[in-house]
């Protein structure tokens, strides 16, 4: 029944600083009054630099001293898969999912603070992720799908000792690719505690139940194909020995 205070805290600070560059690029890439939008006219070449700039922010997150210490999970979907896999605590899944709902909506208020009034224009909206024109349906089986499949590549990179240090890397290379060719259908989140961010400031609410429910079973269903292989590593997406870690107990 141990707290982890610290690694609780970084979680939130990691989905908070990911929020808030979210919504700055969010600014920078699709306001109006951006040089952004007169200099690279096409959306989908604006969401592809938005897929480099979020899978940059993730490197940052997974590799940096913070990330190193917490596991850099920053979604709610992850670490209860990790659960599953009987790698995480009950104690420490309630600490580290409130910790990312918590810390998402505190990055997100800064936002709306810093950037503000720019980040409610219709074409920013607070960064939300609602469903898109071609429906309901086809948001939830994008969310499923590339729920899977990030988590599948990610506990196969964890599984292997010689790819295992690349985990980060090769989901960071999977949001830079699903920002600018899943976003149409679902806005691309993979992530409630994301959603829910910046589903409060906005007011928006379409779809909210779609990010609670596709993300956690696409991840949980790649957690069952991995199951039989009783993979040994631990729950952080980068393991460093220099760090304590309360999965494996890892003391430096």
């Amino acid at each position: 029944m141990k707290l982890n205070w610290v690694e609780y805290g970084l979680e939130a600070f990691g989905l908070g600083l990911f929020m808030i560059s979210a919504s700055a690029f969010g600014v920078g890439l699709f306001h109006p009054a951006s040089p952004a939008v007169a200099a690279i006219p096409h959306p989908l070449a604006r969401n592809a630099l938005m897929g480099l700039a979020m899978g940059g922010t993730a490197i940052l997150n997974t590799y940096s001293p913070w990330g190193r210490r917490s596991g850099a999970h920053l979604n709610p979907a992850v670490t209860l898969t990790f659960y599953t896999l009987g790698k995480v605590t009950p104690t420490d899944l309630a600490g580290y999912v409130a910790g990312q709902f918590v810390g998402g909506l505190l990055g997100m208020l800064v936002a709306g603070v810093v950037l503000s009034p720019w980040i409610s224009h219709p074409a920013v909206n607070y960064v939300v992720t609602v469903p898109g024109p071609v429906g309901l349906a086809a948001a939830f089986g994008g969310e499923a799908v590339i729920a899977f499949i990030l988590m599948t590549v990610v506990l196969a990179c964890a599984a292997r000792p010689k790819t295992a240090p690349y985990t980060g890397l090769a989901a960071a290379a999977l949001i830079a690719l699903y920002i600018p060719f899943e976003a149409p259908l679902s806005g691309m989140s993979m992530n409630p505690a994301r959603t829910l961010a910046s589903a409060v400031p906005a007011g928006s609410w379409t779809g909210l139940w779609i990010y609670f429910t596709a993300p956690p079973l696409g991840m949980l269903a790649a957690a069952v194909l991995r199951r039989r292989r009783r993979d040994r590593h631990c729950a952080k997406l980068h393991h460093d020995v220099r760090y304590r870690c309360i999965f494996c107990g890892n003391l430096p």
